[in-house]
């Protein structure tokens, strides 16, 4: 009897093993995960920026500020992988009106990082390496911001099918990124020499405050227009509602910011103008925002009546609110008013709350792979609006 031999069987090599376990779980990852760098930053800038003395509260915003650094790192190298193994997943994403807008959340991850890392991050690596960090930081997330408050809109209007009645505050998070840049920029001012420089970064800084603010100002009323007349959102994406509050706080924080560091930056008839400014533009901005935070609460309420799921979109609830929480505490800072300190603390209370309950479900989520499930494609609902039908902890739109 003759014995054929085999060929032995090739070893399959630690690199394939690890390829097989990890690429099927990220084809679904998209751009929202940097929701969950923003959220948790947030808490440590809003914490920092607080005017109120409570003991061990420096600490903890450092180790929540390490903890989105440490985030970020994760997501950009999960980001990094799902675009060299599963690239025509992310040219979709890129054609999906209810995907796309979420590129914008990158920019302000590495921004909401940078600002951290700036302010309590210093207490750690050092005043120059902060500096370092934070400015390289800064223009990546400006750059990556400007690219999508641009290509964002070009693609809805020429590629992306817009259907009637699914405008969406999603549609805010391209455009707000130029915001947090706005925000962060006064921060660098002081470190530039003087002159050109910091005269340069201010203004530009001013600018990147108009674009986001008068592009915000175009997609509100199509978002209030669509609650008006095709009712509540579906129940997963009633939490983005808190995505208004992004470019009322923010735009409120940033000229906060940019009035305390124009004397040092621009000539004095600016430098106090500005300052006016910054009070004049932020008190009744910071009004609306309070009016907008509890239409958006109800709505909450409303839906978690109904069994409004968990889904990726509770990270509304946390950097929308934390904008708030630092806008407040700039116009007390320029006012003087200690009702808009504890204002500020009140919104502190709820975002941190709402970081830890969000944060929690989602690791859970995350462990027992609901998250990166795959979605279902959306149907008609018969009234010009679409309900999804995937799996709420994957939904989108």
């Amino acid at each position: 009897m003759v014995v054929a031999a085999q060929p032995r069987p090739r070893p399959r090599s630690a690199g394939w093993a690890l390829t097989a376990l990890r690429l099927p779980g990220l084809r679904h990852l998209g751009p929202n995960w940097y929701a969950t760098v923003m959220g948790t930053a947030i808490v440590a800038n809003a914490g920092a920026a607080l005017p109120l003395d409570i003991p061990g509260l420096r600490t903890a915003c450092t180790a929540v500020w390490a903890l989105s650094a440490a985030l970020l790192a994760v997501v950009l190298g999960a980001r990094a992988a799902h675009w060299t193994h599963h690239r025509d997943q992310a040219r979709a994403h890129f054609l999906d009106p209810a995907v796309a807008p979420f590129y914008g959340c990158l920019s302000m991850a590495l921004l909401a990082v940078g600002i951290g890392t700036l302010t309590v991050g210093q207490d750690v690596i050092g005043e120059p390496a902060a500096v370092a960090s934070a400015a390289a930081l800064f223009g990546a997330g400006t750059l990556t911001g400007l690219a999508a408050a641009v290509t964002v809109p070009y693609l809805m209007v020429v590629r992306h099918k817009v259907e009637p009645g699914t405008a969406s505050p999603v549609w805010l998070l391209p455009v707000v990124a130029p915001m947090v840049s706005a925000s962060f920029g006064p921060l660098l001012v002081p470190h530039l020499p003087a002159g050109q420089w910091r005269e340069a970064m201010l203004l530009a800084s001013y600018a990147m405050f108009g674009l986001s603010l008068l592009a915000s100002l175009l997609i509100l009323p199509l978002i209030f227009a669509r609650l008006v007349h095709h009712g509540p959102l579906p129940l997963a994406l009633t939490p983005t509602l808190f995505l208004v509050l992004g470019p009322l706080g923010q735009s409120t924080t940033a000229v906060s910011k940019l009035a305390d560091v124009a004397p040092g930056a621009i000539q004095a008839p600016y430098a106090e103008g500005l300052a006016a400014f910054a009070v004049i533009y932020g008190i009744p901005v910071m009004g609306f925002a309070l009016m907008w935070l509890a239409l958006a609460g109800a709505m909450v309420v409303r839906a978690a009546r109904e069994g409004m799921p968990f889904a990726l979109t509770w990270w509304a609830f946390t950097f929308p609110v934390g904008t708030c929480v630092t806008g407040a505490q700039g116009l007390a800072h320029h006012t003087g008013l200690v009702a808009l300190e504890w204002l500020a603390a009140g919104l502190y209370a709820f975002l941190v709350a709402a970081w830890a309950v969000t944060g929690v479900r989602t690791l859970r989520g995350l462990l027992d792979g609901a998250l990166l499930a795959a979605p279902v494609k959306r149907v008609s609902n018969g009234e010009g609006a679409h309900r999804c039908r995937c799996a709420p902890t994957s939904c989108f739109n």
